[in-house]
Parts: structure tokens; sequence; C-alpha cells
């Protein structure tokens, strides 16, 4: 993860990566930091999309908005590869109530920078209908590689997503924790679907910001692994064979993240309101720490095959939660939403111990209202006009944001 979350000192690294390491702020603090007090602490990155307000179509406009952001939110904020993206992460947070903190500041200060651009900040896994053809690709040697190394793939990837990192300092048991929750990917996402439309078109899908992405090379769910070695070994191939340059160019919807003590959620599309990115990160948050517990006690969840776990995977991206997932244990179909409530259940006692039932009780608003994919083909079916789509999403994404100019921008 970019930002300062909890890490150490990985002479794995290559020296770009130590370089921009040693530019973060927080990093003095990482050194000071107890493996308890670094365990559960949050890491959030959200991805947004630049909107010019009268068109409603991106806008390539990072270069300004750096500008003032270099300054304004130093190196909470960055460039992606395409110019009409924006990433913001938040720094080391110790709570889910430390992490919201985190969150609507940064998007309140990246809400005003736009704003004076004359542009909004929008979030959602895609945008409706503007062409990734016609967005500029950011300057700079890492996105120039990028595009010689995938060419269209990496043109035509205009995805928006939502990152979460949770400290787990112990990299072994960190290993066997991720092989476990990869069995809550499907259901972590069904929640987060929030990216039915893509170049102006209803996919059918839910969330189609996987489809795309998935056209890279090592992402989805990864196998399992035996132990912290065989991964280590398996990145080192990887550099060993000239496939990666480090390994951060692995993009699971899980990983354990190679220069940081953290297990790095990527499955999900990024979620419009404030509110809903508080709810995927407090449940991912819950499900990490249920799942550690549990290890600890020499208890452990079942460990399925991947090719299983891609059945839900697919379902998930589909339906969101109207439709069904597997219960393999039972071998059986179940409504996702009865599945969701058995994994709130689940992670109770964790939830009480995080301070995040706020959070889980917007995870239940969600199954009862609807996710933002839901929302998005709502404004969709009453208004015939993907535009008003494109406000919802902007008028969402400014919710409980702290500035006068937010504000008025949701208006």
């Amino acid at each position: 993860m970019r930002r300062a979350r909890a890490a150490r000192d990985d002479t794995r690294e290559t020296e770009p990566i130590c370089a921009d390491l040693r530019r973060l702020s927080s990093w003095r603090l990482l050194d000071k930091m107890t493996a308890e007090d670094h365990l559960y602490t949050l890491g959030i990155e959200e991805e947004f999309a630049i909107v010019d307000p009268q068109t409603r179509e991106l806008r390539s406009h990072i270069q300004e908005i750096l500008e003032g952001g270099k300054v304004l939110l130093k190196e909470q904020i960055k460039p992606e590869m395409h110019q009409s993206v924006v990433e913001l992460g938040t720094e080391i947070c110790s709570s889910i109530t430390n992490a919201r903190e985190h969150v609507i500041e940064l998007r309140s200060k990246l809400a005003s920078l736009a704003g004076k651009a004359g542009l909004r900040i929008a979030s959602a896994g895609t945008h409706p209908f503007s062409h990734w053809r016609d967005q500029l690709i950011t300057e700079g040697e890492r996105y120039k590689e990028i595009v010689k190394d995938m060419q269209q793939l990496a043109r035509a990837n205009l995805i928006f997503g939502l990152h979460v990192h949770v400290g787990i300092p112990n990299r072994e048991s960190a290993i066997h924790v991720m092989n476990q929750a990869r069995y809550f990917l499907p259901h972590i996402y069904a929640l987060s679907v929030n990216s039915p439309f893509w170049v102006g078109q209803d996919t059918g899908l839910k969330g189609y910001r996987l489809k795309v992405f998935e056209r890279f090379p090592r992402t989805g769910i990864p196998d399992a692994f035996e132990s912290l070695s065989e991964y280590e070994d398996y990145c080192k191939l990887l550099v060993k064979t000239g496939c990666v340059d480090n390994a951060k160019k692995i993009w699971w919807d899980i990983r354990l993240h190679p220069f940081f003590d953290t297990l790095e959620v990527r499955v999900c599309d990024a979620q419009s309101r404030v509110d809903d990115t508080l709810a995927m990160a407090a449940l991912i948050q819950a499900v990490i720490a249920k799942l550690y517990k549990l290890l600890r006690h020499n208890t452990t969840f079942r460990v399925y095959r991947r090719r299983l776990l891609d059945e839900n995977r697919w379902r998930a991206s589909r339906y969101g939660i109207e439709g069904k997932l597997i219960d393999f244990g039972r071998e059986a179909e179940v409504e996702t939403r009865s599945l969701l409530n058995e994994l709130i259940e689940f992670v109770s006692t964790e939830v009480d111990e995080l301070g995040s039932k706020r959070e889980m009780a917007h995870i239940e608003r969600i199954m009862r209202e609807g996710t933002g994919a839901d929302r998005q083909l709502a404004a969709f079916q009453r208004t015939n006009d993907l535009k008003a789509v494109v406000d919802q999403i902007v008028a969402e994404t400014y919710e409980g944001l702290t500035i006068a100019e937010a504000d008025a921008a949701a208006r």
C-alpha cells in the first residue's frame, strides 16, 4: 500500500519504492508502533473520477488538482494511470472511528480542490458513459511502461476501486488468515457492487468493474498458500523471471502486502457514500479479526479451492445482493442476504470489540435499501438519463463532507 499503514523495513523493496516510502510523513511513527498497536489497524484507499459538472463526462485534469493537492494533502493524494482518476489514501487508523475522520477529511479537501477548478469528484466502480478511448494517460515512465506492457488492456482499465488494509504484524499468521478470508470475498463484493454501466450501456451485471480488471494478469481470488515461505518464493520467482519488477504488481482481490504488514482487500468497487466506504472497511476488519482470533485458538475456517470460490465471485458480480450464493458446506444455493446475515452474526463479537456497530447498522441498511449499483439502476429507470445517474453518484459522494464547496457541489 502506498501510504503509511503498518510496515517493516523490507530489503526486497526496489529503490523507487524505498524512496517513495521515505517521503511518507507518518513513516517515522511506524517504527514506534508495537505489534499489538498495529493489530487490526486500518488503511483505506479510494479512487475517484474527476467529472465535468456540465457534461458529466470524465475530465483529464489530474495535474491541475495535484498541484494544489500536494500542498493540502501531501502524500495522501496520487495520480493513477488515467488523468481523469485520482487516489486518496488515509494514514494508519487506529479504529474505524479514526478512519471515518480521515476519509471525511480527505474527501472534503479533494472536493474543495476539484471545486476550485470548476470540477466535481465522483465515486463509483465505473463511470456510466465516458469512454476509455477519450481519456489521457498520465505522463511518467511508470505509466508508459504499463501501457507498453499491457497495451489496450491498460488503456481500457478505466475503473475505480476501494482498497482496505488491515494490520496483522505476524506475516506467517497473515498468510493463513488470507487463505480463509478468500471464502468471504464474494459476500463482501456482493455488498459493494457499484458498477452496472460501462461506456453508456447497462451491462446487466451489478459489478462490471471486476470483469474489466480480471483481464489483467495476477488478478482475482488467489490460490491458497501452505506457508509464508511458499508465498515469498512465488513473489521472488515472478521477479526473477521478469514477470514483474516488484510484488506490488500482484493484483489479487486479497493479498498479503509485500512491503507492509497488512492484508489488503482489493475486491470492492469504489463506494459513493462515506458511510458505504466505512461499512465495507469495518466488515473487512471484523472478518480479518475473527479469523485471526480463531487461528490463535487453533481453530480454522475451511479453506476452499479457487475454482469453487470463483462461482460465488461470478454470482456476486452478476446479481449483487439480489441473487444467491453457494454455501459449500451445505452444498446448496442460499439467498445472498441470508448468508450476509449469517456473516454479520459470525463477526458480532469482533464488531463489539472493534467499536463498529454503527457501520454494521449501515450494512443492514444496504441490505434493505440496495447497493450502489441498485441505486444507479433505479436512477436510470426513473429518468432514462445516464447524466442523472452521474448526478446521483456525485451527490452521494459529497454526502457528509465538511466544507462549503462540497455542500454547494452536492446541490
